[in-house]
């Protein structure tokens, strides 16, 4: 992986080698930390024309993917991605929202503590959620919807302090507007689909900062990190 700009340590903007390895480039510097890793075209869609990012992914694309999932404790997924990308249990715990507390069919019967769900005291599936991934493993955050501020410090305190949001746009949105993340990695694949593909995030009338700290490219594709600027006075 070929690095053009690197803002990581404070004051410098070296370019580095030009065989970096991912997990070298994507260490975090502390914890708690939040991250998204989102995927999109050129032209700016989240998903190719069937709806997944498997379409519109490709080889560098799954090296940054996995070298990310390698870093983090766990892995936090909306659970309308979960069921349409096919998450199965990993290594790395799934951590499902839901304000629904179903939990999706490919992650039914996991190992002890390979998935958690999160969801709220008034899910319809929650009793449910709880024969199937055992009580210690559903976290209630919220009473009629999911509180993420609460959720995300209960994973903390159990130890995930390092935590890979994968989206959906959905709860992408949603946690950049309680201001719960703390980067943002990207890659821009070299396509363009057209269409009406969803965004990478969707929230209406959100407005994040972002500072690049990272940009480097391999095979015709994009990859960077963004910190969410916390001073948005």
């Amino acid at each position: 992986m070929r690095v053009l700009i690197d803002r990581r340590s404070r004051g410098s903007d070296a370019v580095s080698r030009d065989d970096a390895a991912p997990a070298e480039l994507y260490a975090e510097e502390r914890t708690p930390w939040l991250r998204a890793n989102m995927i999109s075209t050129v032209d700016g869609a989240g998903t190719g024309a069937d709806g997944l990012t498997g379409s519109i992914n490709n080889a560098a694309d799954h090296r940054v993917f996995h070298a990310l999932r390698g870093l983090a404790d766990a892995v936090l997924v909306g659970a309308g991605t979960a069921v349409a990308e096919g998450y199965r249990p990993e290594d790395t715990p799934v951590v499902v929202v839901t304000g629904r507390g179903r939990v999706p069919e490919r992650l039914q019967h996991p190992r002890p503590g390979q998935v958690l769900l999160v969801t709220c005291e008034s899910a319809a599936g929650l009793g449910h959620a709880r024969e199937l991934l055992g009580g210690d493993h559903v976290l209630v955050a919220g009473q009629d919807e999911v509180d993420l501020a609460r959720a995300v410090a209960e994973l903390t305190d159990r130890g995930m302090g390092r935590l890979l949001c994968e989206g959906g746009p959905r709860l992408l949105g949603d946690l950049l507007t309680v201001g719960l993340v703390d980067e943002l990695c990207t890659t821009i694949v070299p396509q363009l689909v057209g269409g009406d593909q969803p965004r990478i995030v969707t929230s209406a009338g959100m407005r994040v900062p972002l500072d690049l700290r990272l940009l480097a490219e391999e095979d015709d594709t994009v990859f960077a990190r963004w910190t969410v600027r916390r001073d948005q006075s």
